[in-house]
């Protein structure tokens, strides 16, 4: 994944611990299952000894010589972000063990002949690495040999938030809810991260990643949305083994990131800004219908239409009208404020507009309601929740990073945004 210039280091020969000859070469191979973590290389140090077999039914020689075994990468400073690499050459390889510096196994397969030995995750930053090798030649000569090696610190990393996160949630999400990684560096090596993302759910739902800008930041992120919404019930877990992978601009993950939620059930929160009333439904029966106060249609204060999964709940939200560009209108303490974009649109109470719910929409952008209304509104909804709003007076659909607006362009044009399409 790096260019010509940053090879790895040249190849160690592996001394062996044992030698010992036998009849019957096993057919059978045992390769230890581990999981990378960061490590480096060292030699590797071992005696040999050789044991005599009796040789009337056929057996081997004594003192016949063991395979070499070669370990890449090697030394004390290797570069990370390649694949441990275990070589016989004389023999094959009967078993192989990979530990990392936390003694966590490292998983790899072998390939056809037994000969070449490789990791199934790339050597991370700032690790060591502990090998085992057990051998066996064509004429009986058991080996078993060791080696370990330490790859060279990340002198810059870059690291991920992730949605949904803990805040704010119970480990149960709304039917909208997509899977959203943010990247506190950009991210120019886009392909190799995404290959490495993994969704599995308890359906087979079927859905894409796609990369946007997040408005707030300007951010890198990656989303995972589903084909569809969610079906109520299903267990979700992302894994990202990024440990190892270079982001681009030597920029390295040094950890894995993993997440697990389950789909509660299927809410709808419908705003007609027409009609100035919410309805929230659920599983396609309405529970609860509220005469609610869109923003003003003259200006800049318009409310944004389209599909917004509500994205966190806020609680009381200290709202001041300079951060969205409105002077200083207003410098209000907002309760029951449940966030929909990261541009500032929010559900909450907004008694000071008690005489508008349900009759003109005059609010600075955002949809108010009573407080009483919000109280239980915002005690029923939950993070995922899709929020459709419509209306001809509004300002169009967020932008892509905008919040969660994935549902507002096709599946087919969802995919399109993936570093693999």
């Amino acid at each position: 994944m790096r260019s010509a210039d940053h090879r790895l280091p040249t190849e160690v020969p592996l001394r062996p611990i044992s030698a010992r000859p036998v009849r019957h070469p096993s057919a059978r191979l045992a390769v230890a299952a581990a999981v990378l973590a960061p490590l480096a290389l060292t030699a590797c140090t071992a005696d040999s000894s050789g044991a005599a077999s009796d040789d009337k039914a056929g057996g081997a020689k004594a003192g016949g010589k063991p395979a070499a075994v070669t370990v890449t990468p090697a030394g004390q400073t290797a570069r990370a972000g390649e694949p441990i690499r275990v070589t016989a050459r004389g023999g094959t390889l009967t078993s192989v063990a990979v530990t990392d510096g936390k003694g966590k196994s490292v998983g790899g397969t072998l390939s056809e002949g037994n000969t070449v030995w490789t990791s199934e995750r790339r050597a991370a930053p700032g690790a060591t690495y502990r090998v085992t090798a057990g051998t066996t030649t064509e004429g009986g000569t058991k080996g078993t040999e060791q080696a370990s090696f330490s790859t060279a610190k990340a002198e810059r990393t870059n690291t991920v938030d992730w949605w949904p996160g803990t805040r704010g949630t119970d480990g149960t999400v709304g039917v909208a809810q997509p899977i959203s990684l943010a990247f506190d560096h950009p991210v120019t090596n886009k392909a190799e991260v995404e290959k490495q993302l993994k969704v599995v759910t308890s359906n087979d739902t079927e859905g894409s990643w796609g990369w946007v800008k997040e408005w707030n930041s300007g951010r890198d992120r990656i989303d995972w949305r589903p084909k569809e919404y969610w079906k109520p019930g299903t267990k979700v877990t992302l894994k990202a083994p990024l440990s190892g992978i270079d982001s681009g601009n030597g920029r390295w993950f040094v950890r894995d990131y993993d997440n697990s939620f389950t789909v509660g059930a299927r809410q709808e929160i419908k705003v007609d800004l027409d009609s100035y009333k919410l309805t929230l439904e659920r599983d396609g029966k309405t529970v609860r219908t509220i005469p609610i106060s869109g923003g003003d249609p003259n200006g800049d204060t318009r409310t944004w239409k389209g599909i917004m999964p509500v994205m966190v709940k806020e609680g009381t939200v200290n709202m001041r009208s300079e951060t969205v560009g409105l002077g200083d209108a207003y410098d209000k303490m907002v309760k029951y404020s449940a966030r929909l974009t990261w541009s500032g649109l929010f559900v909450h109470a907004a008694p000071w507009n008690a005489r508008y719910f349900g009759n003109e929409n005059a609010s600075s952008g955002c949809i108010g309601m009573s407080t009483e209304n919000a109280s239980t509104f915002y005690a029923q909804i939950r993070q995922g929740d899709p929020v459709t709003v419509t209306g001809k007076d509004t300002k169009g659909i967020p932008d892509q990073g905008n919040g969660f607006s994935n549902w507002n362009v096709s599946y087919e044009e969802w995919k399109k945004r993936s570093a693999l399409s």
